[in-house]
């Protein structure tokens, strides 16, 4: 929702064994996770879920090879662990036994000593984890122009956005389309937006920010600012509100209960044995599908506020989280990861984003590659619609790994064998027993319910379309239902 992108041939060349990672080693027992607990901090289920049913399987218990994410750690502007950067945390998540990979030109923890991947992936669906996410880039962007411009560069209605709310959307680039990164908006005042953009495409858009800027000059002042080493956390899972609240104190700053998801309060944390409270942001927001918080936290106070967080949820409600499980989370929820399942060719329309683009843009435009845009969001009678769309698949036999060719398996479809499309994620889901994979297929054959087959170790295997998300997103709304994926 977090990237200077090497060249493309690093990403694709690079093949890891992430097995000596993602294997549950046999001496390890598997962890007995109870149902889910309600807490009356939280209102009635009927509002709290939509009507989606949620099965669980054992497969989280089990070896699970993680999607393509690992694949695309090297994607940084270094492969050198000497000169790798460190999030405030480096420190903390060796001493807790984090798996430290390269990713995104950082040090990062892939899981930790105390649980495999699949058993992390369990744990944040039943109780809670708490993720690194320092390497992501965060921004502030104001001043009298500020609105104006991030209109220009993203199909986002941020006039009508109210303050303290935030917005997914994209970075575009002019005349394409397509997308620079996806990144959160948040506004923090009338003219000020806190943006969090992906740590690997760091450079580029750092480069494409100072362009925009520049060709911004005389329709009003911005001041665009990165915030270098800010922390940032993500506490997710259906335990987070009362683990926070705790922490919280029952403090009057912010009722829980009240802040919904893509809202946003500031915060004075209070900490053990420190006389500075913490001046957190904290967001209802996530990568994981569940409920969940992100705090942003300024420098030097990251590992304090995690230390507290950790401690008052204790071992048995809150456990450290790496990125193995925050792949296979985010793949559940139909989410998608710059790099693999969106680039710089890929329109919003295209990648199955086309609620960023609110109504009153598709009306007006004036947004970089409306042109493109618009026309693909026209109904196919009238000529529009995007050539290709990002599609969920449930496969048969061996999971699908990024790059697998779908293919046809009728002449309805195109013809029994010929290629239609790509996969760009997929792994095992630990909470269904099934194959999940996204993947890009030719516009006609992305309707729910075609079959098509994923080539596999060089073998057609049967795949169903399906809608996403594939697990049902419990984020915390004042309506039932899940976010568009």
């Amino acid at each position: 929702m977090r990237k200077a992108i090497a060249a493309e041939a690093v990403v694709r060349n690079f093949q890891c064994d992430i097995s000596q990672w993602t294997r549950a080693s046999p001496r390890t027992p598997s962890i007995a996770l109870g149902s889910r607990r309600l807490f009356s901090l939280n209102p009635p289920l009927s509002r709290r879920r939509n009507n989606q049913a949620f099965p669980r399987s054992n497969a989280a218990r089990q070896f699970l090879p993680t999607s393509n994410l690992l694949q695309h750690r090297n994607a940084s502007t270094s492969s050198d662990p000497v000169n790798l950067s460190r999030t405030g945390l480096y420190d903390l998540h060796i001493a807790r036994g984090g798996k430290m990979v390269p990713f995104a030109g950082y040090s990062m923890p892939v899981q930790y000593s105390d649980l495999s991947v699949g058993e992390s992936h369990a744990w944040t669906r039943e109780k809670a984890s708490l993720f690194d996410v320092g390497h992501m880039v965060q921004h502030h962007v104001s001043g009298p122009g500020a609105t104006a411009l991030l209109e220009k560069i993203t199909p986002s209605s941020l006039s009508a956005l109210p303050s303290s709310h935030s917005t997914l959307s994209c970075l575009l680039h002019p005349a394409t389309g397509g997308i620079v990164d996806d990144t959160v908006i948040t506004r923090i005042g009338p003219e000020a937006f806190y943006i969090v953009t992906n740590a690997a495409c760091r450079d580029k858009d750092s480069a494409y920010f100072t362009e925009q800027i520049e060709a911004h000059k005389g329709e009003g002042d911005v001041v665009w600012k990165v915030l270098d080493n800010w922390g940032l956390v993500a506490l997710q899972g259906p335990l987070s509100a009362p683990l926070l609240n705790n922490v919280l104190g029952g403090s009057d700053q912010v009722d829980l209960r009240n802040l919904y998801f893509g809202q946003c309060k500031q915060v004075s944390l209070k900490l053990p044995d420190s006389a500075t409270p913490a001046p957190v942001l904290v967001s209802r927001a996530g990568y994981t599908g569940e409920d969940g918080f992100e705090l942003s936290i300024p420098p030097g106070m990251v590992e304090k506020v995690t230390e507290h967080l950790l401690r008052s949820g204790g071992l048995d409600q809150l456990r450290l989280a790496g990125l193995g499980a925050r792949d296979s989370l985010r793949l559940e929820a139909g989410m998608c990861l710059y790099g693999h399942d969106l680039d710089d060719s890929t329109t919003p329309v295209e990648a199955g984003l086309s609620w960023v683009v609110h109504k009153d843009r598709r009306i007006a435009g004036g947004f970089h590659g409306d042109g493109v845009i618009l026309q693909q969001l026209r109904p196919v009678k009238e000529g529009g619609g995007p050539p290709r769309r990002r599609v969920g698949l449930i496969v048969d036999g061996a999971p699908a790994r990024e790059g697998a060719e779908v293919v046809a398996t009728t002449a309805e479809i195109g013809g029994e064998g010929k290629v239609i499309g790509k996969v760009t994620s997929g792994c095992p889901s630990p909470t269904l027993g099934k194959n999940i994979a996204m993947a890009y297929v030719d516009s006609g054959n992305h309707k729910v319910g075609t079959e098509v087959g994923v080539v596999v170790r060089g073998k057609s295997r049967r795949a169903t379309v399906v809608k996403m998300p594939f697990v049902a997103s419990r984020y915390w709304k004042q309506t039932a239902g899940t976010a568009p994926s």
